[in-house]
């Protein structure tokens, strides 16, 4: 097995979820992600300061704002929110972190489209809390067919690596 494959076995066993970045306005995969959560038996909690509600669900402005102790957090956000929301995180003591990146953990391909920050990757490993870099939880978590091709697309080329 992988390094990324343990962290994401390891990021996936955490049964309370925050999802940050979730849209009102469009479809996003944030969305998808939060969904596929739910669906798969997670406690999910979205996370977006614009809004108070989401697919009828209650909306945080912050993980300080969730009413429990999240154990795991999928971000899916700018660079700038992230480097906000792991400074959250090591507040809060959360252990578990996934940065969203469409291109696998290789986020300088496609800079526009991810929520890899490495000052915020910094600060996890400085504060013990596991990150994956990059990725996305619907390549991993029951993928569907477009998921799936692309995990093993970027497998093949090299971008599923974790240093």
């Amino acid at each position: 097995m992988s390094k990324l494959d343990t962290m994401v076995h390891d990021f996936l066993a955490q049964k309370k979820v925050a999802v940050v970045g979730v849209s009102d306005k469009r479809d996003t995969g944030c969305n998808l992600s939060y969904q596929k959560f739910k669906e798969n038996g997670y406690q999910v909690y979205a996370v977006n300061p614009r809004i108070t509600s989401f697919q009828g669900d209650a909306c945080y402005p912050d993980l300080k704002s969730i009413p429990e102790k999240v154990d795991a957090v999928f971000i899916l956000a700018s660079p700038k929110v992230t480097d906000q929301i792991v400074n959250q995180c090591v507040e809060l003591g959360i252990k578990h972190v996934w940065m969203h990146c469409m291109m696998g953990t290789k986020p300088g391909l496609v800079k526009s489209m991810t929520s890899v920050s490495p000052p915020a990757v910094d600060m996890c490993k400085a504060n013990g809390i596991a990150v994956i870099p990059g990725s996305c939880p619907n390549q991993f978590l029951k993928p569907d067919g477009g998921h799936k091709m692309m995990r093993g697309l970027w497998r093949m080329f090299g971008y599923m690596k974790i240093d």
